[in-house]
Formats: structure tokens, C-alpha cells, sequence
């Protein structure tokens, strides 16, 4: 995936870090809290991508900000749910890199709100 693609495909973006998410959690132990803070995550990391998909095609543009704003509370959430999680070294690189795709998702939506209204 180019930068440029990245930056601008913004429906496939969501779709990929939910899928990526959804890799990272398979792989981690299961314990009781990881078991629960993985839920959270995985519900969070999907509503991102399918709240985006509801703006694109809101009827008003009050609709379309206040599904902007529930994507940016769901990026923002899916963070906090990384953050909790205590990972191996061996997935360290996976999880730095979600929790920094989920800061810059939750950037874009800001952005996109202020520019909005």
C-alpha cells in the first residue's frame, strides 16, 4: 500500500486495522482480562470503519459529523483497549504500530469534524 493510497482510502484504511486488529488478538494469550479487553477491542476496531461507511452515506450533514465524531470516540477506545493490553516482545512491533494507526485515525477524524463544521 503506497502512502498516498493510505492516506486518501480512508474506508480501506479502517477495514485494514480492523483486520489487523483482529490478527493481533488471535495471537495473544487467554487469560481473563485479555479475554475481555480483546472483546472491547475488537468491537471498537470494526465500529471505526462501519461508523465511516454509515457518514458517507448520511443523509444530512449533521448526520454525517455526528457519525465522524462516533468514529473518532471508537478509534480513540480501540487505543485505550491496546493500551491496556500486556503483550509479548514478539508482538511488540504489531502493537506499536495499531496503537499509533489508531492516534492517526483518531487525527484524521478530528479533521475531518473541524473541517466540517
Amino acid at each position: 500500500m503506497t502512502e498516498v493510497h493510505k492516506k486518501y482510502d480512508l474506508e480501506k484504511r479502517t477495514f485494514e486495522f480492523a483486520k489487523r486488529v483482529r490478527d493481533f488478538v488471535s495471537k495473544l494469550p487467554r487469560t481473563v482480562s485479555a479475554i475481555e479487553d480483546c472483546k472491547q477491542l475488537v468491537r471498537s476496531s470494526g465500529s471505526v470503519g462501519a461508523n465511516y461507511i454509515e457518514a458517507n452515506e448520511s443523509l444530512s450533514k449533521k448526520d454525517f459529523l455526528l457519525r465522524i465524531k462516533i468514529c473518532r470516540k471508537e478509534a480513540k477506545e480501540s487505543k485505550y483497549w491496546l493500551e491496556l493490553l500486556n503483550v509479548d516482545k514478539n508482538l511488540l512491533a504489531e502493537h506499536s504500530y495499531l496503537i499509533k494507526e489508531a492516534t492517526e485515525l483518531m487525527m484524521i477524524f478530528s479533521a475531518i469534524m473541524r473541517k466540517s463544521q
